[in-house]
């Protein structure tokens, strides 16, 4: 996805034309970065997956392990032809569970992927074309009422999954937040929209935490 960085009169965005520089000078910053990075390396297709919905199992199957685990999970939904939302949807928890147990907490991520896919069958019918198009603070929301979907894991499938323009936050990159976002580092910012003209406002807590990762996600 390339964001458009032109100059947009402010709320208002020509047809057909991605929203201009967002208000924020922060966020202006990362766009212009992100435009920079895109120019020099091209898409880098990071997250592995072939299909949105596998993308999507993978940041569940990621949490609390290594990807090589996630993986070896995901390779044995795919032999038994499971990377759909319809099948997975149709399968038992105990053997979902089965299926998924390279990943760990396998009991646990097996309610994780089914509750993931129920929202995706009954708010998308399994699709996730129009949600490149809704708004994005009200699809953040929506995801993380979903259960065992935290914010690293719901950044992570709006970015890679469904494209939309938001960094995964960590834990881990304050150096970079403070010397090119010039953010302070004594705040943690749960979420950045970087291209979106009406991105509800960014959530900060009083917590010394890092904030954004451009490198790496899970």
């Amino acid at each position: 996805m390339s964001p458009s960085i032109g100059s947009v009169p402010r709320g208002r965005a020509r047809r057909g034309a991605s929203p201009g520089p967002p208000r924020d000078p922060a966020k202006g910053r990362l766009l212009r970065l992100y435009a920079a990075l895109l120019a020099r390396f091209g898409p880098q297709r990071w997250w592995p997956g072939r299909t949105p919905y596998e993308i999507s199992i993978g940041a569940v199957l990621i949490q609390h392990t290594a990807w090589v685990n996630a993986a070896r999970a995901i390779a044995a939904l795919r032999s038994r032809r499971l990377l759909a939302p319809e099948r997975v949807a149709a399968l038992p928890e105990e053997q979902l569970e089965r299926v998924i147990r390279p990943a760990g907490t396998y009991r646990l991520k097996a309610r994780r992927l089914l509750a993931l896919t129920g929202w995706l069958l009954d708010r998308h019918r399994g699709k996730f074309d129009g949600m490149r198009k809704m708004d994005l603070p009200a699809l953040r929301a929506s995801l993380l009422a979903v259960p065992g979907l935290g914010p690293e894991t719901a950044d992570a499938i709006l970015l890679y999954a469904v494209g939309r323009p938001v960094f995964v936050a960590l834990t881990a990159i304050e150096s970079f937040s403070t010397s090119v976002a010039g953010w302070p580092p004594t705040e943690s910012w749960t979420t950045i929209c970087v291209s979106e003209s009406r991105c509800s406002r960014l959530t900060r807590a009083p917590v010394r935490a890092a904030i954004v990762s451009t490198t790496s996600g899970s």
